[in-house]
């Protein structure tokens, strides 16, 4: 199982009620890619709730295979999940790792 993993970084200079706008949007688009995209095996997104720290959102995915990762990452629906955040989102980071099922 490859665990897929990335925190956002939200732009300082764009007002919080439109970031807030936007990360529910975004929240909630993602959540429902798993009824539109077969490859995942669960998802989530977490809003960041201590402001002492720089992240803003954390996704957290699984899928069987890293080539099923990239399907979801190429998936028109997935796509259009991202540009929702596009405008807000100053910075990405991504790892993606391999666990053994127990």
């Amino acid at each position: 199982m490859v665990k897929h993993i990335v925190l956002f970084k939200l732009k300082d200079e764009i007002p919080a009620d439109k970031k807030l706008a936007a990360v529910n949007e975004f929240k909630k688009a993602i959540e429902a890619l798993p009824a539109k995209i077969s490859v995942i095996r669960k998802i989530e997104v977490g809003l960041n709730i201590n402001p002492a720290e720089t992240w803003s959102i954390a996704l957290y995915s699984e899928f069987d295979s890293l080539d099923d990762v990239k399907t979801y990452a190429t998936h028109p629906e997935h796509v259009a999940a991202g540009k929702l955040i596009a405008e807000v989102k100053e910075s990405r980071a991504c790892v993606d790792y391999d666990t053994i099922d127990n």
